[in-house]
């Protein structure tokens, strides 16, 4: 997560933010480094200077040490949705989403200069490919729930298409900047391919 002052929070929680970013820091450049597997959370905590309780009062498992932007996208497809004016269509919401991501190169947008080692680590990682799996179906899940409460119909399914659509988009970038593709060279066909994603989905789901 990106370090910035946030308005309404108090000391107490801007320090809890900035120790969880700290130890999450740490973690993403020894497991670039070393892999992984090969780096257990005791040596994590010991580079970060805390101790392995503290880690795992912000972590509960090893892999959202390296993962841990999921709870970020959970708040962001289900808040797009609620936050949205009451006359946009919730698909409407979170094409602005994706598209913001992508304008600020954002990690969840899937594109960015970088990022190939980044999803190197989780390639490599069975454990790492499992967890970014279930992130998947809690961003799901917590969209369906923004979505029931705004009344829109068959919310699971809207829910489940529209990850599907979004993490497709996502996995082909990925896989071609692993492939050695560069930024440039990808970039603009990632937005073409989210722009075609959301046009599919609203040609499915009208209004919605």
């Amino acid at each position: 997560m990106i370090d910035e002052n946030r308005p309404g929070e108090s000391l107490r929680e801007r320090k809890k933010r900035e120790t969880r970013q700290r130890i999450s820091n740490v973690a993403t450049v020894m497991f670039r480094e070393h892999g992984f597997d090969r780096v257990t959370v005791t040596e994590v905590a010991r580079a970060a200077g805390v101790s392995a309780m503290t880690v795992f009062n912000y972590f509960p498992r090893k892999e959202d040490l390296f993962l841990d932007r999921i709870p970020e996208a959970v708040e962001a497809f289900a808040g797009a949705v609620r936050g949205r004016a009451a006359d946009e269509p919730p698909l409407a919401a979170l094409r602005r989403l994706a598209f913001r991501f992508i304008d600020a190169r954002h990690p969840l947008g899937g594109l960015g200069e970088g990022f190939a080692g980044f999803w190197t680590v989780v390639a490599d990682s069975p454990a790492l490919l499992a967890r970014a799996r279930e992130g998947a179906e809690e961003v799901e899940r917590a969209l369906a729930g923004a979505l029931a409460e705004a009344g829109t119909a068959d919310p699971g399914l809207v829910a489940a298409v529209t990850v599907a659509a979004y993490r497709s988009v996502c996995v082909t970038s990925v896989s071609r900047q692993l492939a050695g593709e560069s930024y440039a060279e990808v970039a603009e066909d990632h937005q073409g391919r989210m722009g075609a994603a959301f046009d599919a989905l609203e040609r499915m789901f009208p209004g919605r």
